[in-house]
């Protein structure tokens, strides 16, 4: 009796090797599995380091994370102060809409570059979906429902009813927030000013000259 382990056999006659049974699909399927553990392991690394920089400076942050990975967060928004536990990579954008559901807020573009988005941060005007809603700890947000309501407008808000600064009204609240934030500055007083100091808020339906005339109004009262 033999008692030597038989051999596989590898004669030229088996039909695929390793490498032909790897399809394009399973190969695109393996490279994207890899590299997710990758970045996954570099990510954790990185946060292992941070938090024992942290602690070795006693210097924690001012945004706590949670176990679910959240963060919570305490953002004053219209006068009133709102704790979120929040993903860090939720924008003032969706915070604002989704979180505290003041529609009023506009998601456009989602790239900073139509305005509709508008609020006010410490009295300046930023483009919400491009900031991060937990690096606003301690300043004060304003969105639109925080300048005036039904029966109680804000002068600017009155000037755009008054000129049909408006046809779809999608943009409006960002329009209005950047005319409300533009009073406070260093622009000059001709309608050519007022069109490069708006020149970030787009209005699809074209209403830009009755805009502009509803700054006006407000300034000249102001």
């Amino acid at each position: 009796m033999n008692d030597k382990p038989q051999q596989p056999d590898t004669t030229d006659d088996e039909p695929a090797t390793l490498f032909e049974r790897v399809t394009r699909r399973s190969f695109l399927t393996r490279v994207g599995a890899a590299g997710v553990a990758v970045s996954t392991g570099q990510l954790h690394s990185l946060a292992l380091a941070d938090s024992d920089d942290a602690g070795q400076n006693g210097a924690p942050s001012d945004v706590a994370p949670t176990e679910s990975g959240n963060v919570h967060v305490r953002l004053n928004v219209n006068g009133t102060l709102h704790e979120l536990n929040i993903d860090p990579r939720t924008t003032l954008l969706d915070c604002v809409r989704e979180h505290l559901r003041l529609t009023g807020t506009k998601k456009g573009c989602d790239h900073g570059q139509c305005g509709a988005c508008t609020v006010h941060v410490d009295g300046r005007r930023v483009n919400s979906c491009l900031s991060l809603a937990a690096t606003h700890e301690g300043e004060a947000i304003t969105t639109i429902e925080g300048i005036g309501r039904p029966g109680n407008l804000h002068p600017m808000q009155a000037a755009f009813v008054e000129h049909d600064g408006f046809q779809c009204g999608y943009c409006t609240s960002g329009q209005i927030m950047s005319a409300v934030a533009l009073l406070n500055e260093p622009y000059g007083h001709s309608d050519e000013d007022v069109k490069e100091a708006m020149s970030g808020n787009i209005c699809r339906c074209g209403a830009y000259s009755n805009i502009v005339s509803a700054i006006q109004q407000v300034r000249r009262k102001a």
